[in-house]
C-alpha cells in the first residue's frame, strides 16, 4: 500500500493527462496574476477606480534637478542615515528601452536614492517581519520631458490603516515626508 494513496490517483494508471499550456495562455495567466496582485499593493484608502494612485507621495519643486538631489542627500545624511546606493533610473530605462524598441523618453532625469536607518528599520521589522519589503527606504527624484522647470520627489506611501495602528510606521512615514519636503525646499 503506498504511503500517499492520493499520489497514485493523480499519477497512476487512469490518471487524467493534462495538456501543457500554450505560451499565449501562460502569458495571459501571468498577466492576470500580475493585475490581481497589483490591486493588493494599492493603498487601502484609495477610492474605487484609483488603484495605485495613492501608492506614492509626490512633492513638486521648481528647483533644478541637481539642487533637489543635493538637498535630498543632505536631508538623509543629516539624520544620520546611510545612503546605500543612488540608482540612475533614467539611464537604465533609456538603455533597456532602446533594446526593447521602446524609445519614448519617460523622464528628463531620474534617480532613486536607497538609504537605511538601522534603528528605525529594525523597530519596524520587529513589529512586523513582513515589513522587510520596506527596507531599504527609497526616495526618487525625477523630471518629466514635457514639464521643464519642475522637479518631482516621490516615496512609497503606506496605507492609512498601517500608519494609524503603529507608532513606528507613523515615525517611518513622518521621516520620509520630512526628508522629501526638505529636498523640494532647495
Amino acid at each position: 500500500m503506498p504511503l500517499r494513496p492520493w499520489v497514485s490517483r493523480l499519477t497512476g494508471p487512469g490518471a487524467k493527462q493534462q495538456q501543457p499550456l500554450s505560451r499565449a495562455r501562460l502569458f495571459l495567466l501571468a498577466l492576470l496574476l500580475m493585475t490581481l496582485s497589483a490591486g493588493a499593493f494599492a493603498a487601502d484608502d484609495a477610492q474605487p477606480g484609483q488603484a495605485g494612485q495613492n501608492a506614492a507621495a509626490v512633492y513638486v519643486s521648481d528647483s533644478a534637478f541637481a539642487d533637489v538631489m543635493d538637498g535630498l542627500r543632505l536631508a538623509i545624511e543629516e539624520r544620520g542615515f546611510i545612503i546605500n546606493k543612488v540608482m540612475h533610473m533614467n539611464e537604465m530605462l533609456e538603455r533597456t528601452g532602446a533594446d526593447l524598441g521602446m524609445d519614448e523618453a519617460l523622464f528628463g532625469e531620474a534617480q532613486s536614492v536607497e538609504f537605511c536607518s538601522s534603528a528605525l528599520s529594525r523597530r519596524m521589522m520587529a513589529e512586523d517581519p513582513s515589513r522587510i519589503v520596506n527596507c531599504p527606504f527609497i526616495i526618487a527624484v525625477y523630471t518629466l520631458p514635457d514639464e521643464p522647470g519642475k522637479t518631482l520627489v516621490a516615496h512609497r506611501r503606506f496605507s492609512a490603516g498601517e500608519v494609524a495602528s503603529s507608532a513606528v510606521m507613523q515615525e517611518v512615514a513622518s521621516t520620509l515626508e520630512s526628508i522629501a519636503e526638505q529636498a523640494v525646499s532647495w
